[in-house]
């Protein structure tokens, strides 16, 4: 389909998302000052990236493992066996610090921030007053007047300034000079002994650990992208002291068969982890993809879009959902997905014709046997069971020309190492919100 689909329903939006299916088309990545070059870009080429995107406006590796070596499944491969060392820097760290650091943070995310202890932190996610999800960073405290948005990937850092232009609150919002690296996978606690000590046996998920890695300062975080166990290092004055971290992580690696790859896209979705501008964005409100559980029944302060998402909840209530699509899991037939697909692969009704729906994460999960995809269906093709046609590329089809079967099915995939609130909800059939 060369045209942009009309019988998808995009009416709930200003800007429908593009949908037409152009395929791979490969053009070579511009390399410039205009975009940010983080700290550890030369020692991701130097480890063997071979490919990048643009994250933040800063060149973000997203390869490293050649195709004919294995590619991302090699990669895959490390980081749910072993251990695996990514460069994050892309996440920019934004400080809200002051008097009033604590009331303004509550104020800029749904949920209760004054419930986040000093040296704690908590997935969160900014709306924007129609209640559209503007970013979902992981919220740092350090101390009582101190706060790290360690964002994805939207300006956050404009958006909290102009926000306090009119609140005047008294707090300094400022980019500043820490860049983390992510160590993940199932051999991450062993690495991080090696290099911290026994004290990171003892922070929780979420728990923060103030440290020295040869020399430099760090503060860590039990956290992580990719559904198994992990921690970010965040590496203060980041500009003056990369190398020192990395090649330190290098050298402790070694005995755990560390290897350094791009972010697991492939397990995060497994895990039913959003990536902002791909399954959900400014456009996207949190009850259209499972962040429900985001948005507080009960919270004492108020925060930015909390009139329109109390309004859109009683309406969901009332049978009467505001939006026409809702992010659903999917189990899908094909040939293995063994990449990031380059555009947003439709979706019919079992019965075929014309599109209903959209891919926005597919990959293969060979833990499952099986393609994988999180996508959005309207509300009324949602159920779990629902059977649905994926109409994927002549690379992955079964038949060409033909669309693969697939079924709506539950969210996550498969457990994660630290199931979020709203699996855990799930489980015990309650609302996870604060």
């Amino acid at each position: 389909m060369s045209g942009q689909p009309r019988s998808i329903d995009q009416s709930d939006r200003i800007v429908p998302i593009n949908l037409r299916q152009s395929g791979r088309t490969p053009v070579e990545l511009l390399i410039s000052t205009r975009v940010r070059k983080s700290p550890y870009w030369h020692l991701s080429h130097r480890a063997g990236c071979w490919r990048a995107t643009v994250y933040n406006r800063i060149y973000h590796p997203r390869g490293y493992v050649p195709p004919d070596e294995g590619g991302a499944a090699a990669e895959h491969e490390a980081l749910t066996n072993h251990v695996t060392l990514w460069n994050v820097a892309v996440e920019r760290q934004i400080r809200v610090a002051g008097p009033d650091a604590e009331r303004f943070a509550d104020y800029a995310i749904t949920r209760d921030a004054t419930r986040i202890r000093p040296m704690h932190g908590k997935y969160v996610i900014l709306c924007n007053e129609r209640g559209g999800i503007l970013n979902d960073p992981v919220l740092l405290r350090l101390s009582e007047d101190e706060f790290w948005f360690s964002l994805a990937d939207s300006d956050i850092l404009f958006w909290l300034q102009g926000l306090n232009v009119g609140l005047r609150m008294d707090v300094e919002i400022d980019e500043i000079d820490v860049c983390p690296v992510q160590i993940q996978g199932p051999k991450s606690l062993a690495l991080m002994v090696d290099l911290v000590g026994d004290g990171i046996r003892d922070i929780p998920y979420y728990g923060l650990l103030e440290a020295e890695i040869e020399g430099c300062r760090v503060v860590i975080s039990q956290s992580g992208f990719s559904g198994e166990k992990g921690y970010e290092i965040y590496l203060r004055d980041a500009t003056l002291h990369a190398e020192t971290l990395w090649n330190a992580v290098l050298r402790a690696g070694e005995r755990h068969r560390l290897m350094v790859i791009a972010p697991g896209h492939q397990r995060r979705i497994q895990a039913g982890i959003l990536s902002w501008g791909q399954d959900m964005d400014h456009e996207t409100t949190p009850f259209q993809c499972n962040l429900a559980y985001q948005v507080p029944r009960r919270k004492r302060g108020d925060y930015v879009g909390r009139e329109a998402l109390e309004r859109m909840r009683a309406e969901i209530e009332a049978g009467r959902p505001p939006f026409s699509m809702v992010l659903v899991g999917v189990t899908l037939g094909g040939k293995p997905i063994d990449d990031y697909a380059p555009d947003f692969w439709l979706v019919s009704d079992a019965d075929g014709g014309d599109p209903i729906g959209y891919l926005t994460s597919p990959w293969h999960a060979p833990e499952l046997g099986c393609n994988i995809a999180l996508g959005y269906v309207p509300v009324a093709k949602s159920a779990v069971g629902t059977e649905l046609l994926v109409h994927l590329p002549d690379e992955y089809a079964t038949v060409t020309g033909r669309p693969d079967a697939a079924r709506v099915c539950e969210v996550p995939f498969r457990p994660s190492a630290h199931p979020s609130a709203r699996e855990l909800a799930h489980a015990r059939g309650e609302d996870a919100a604060d």
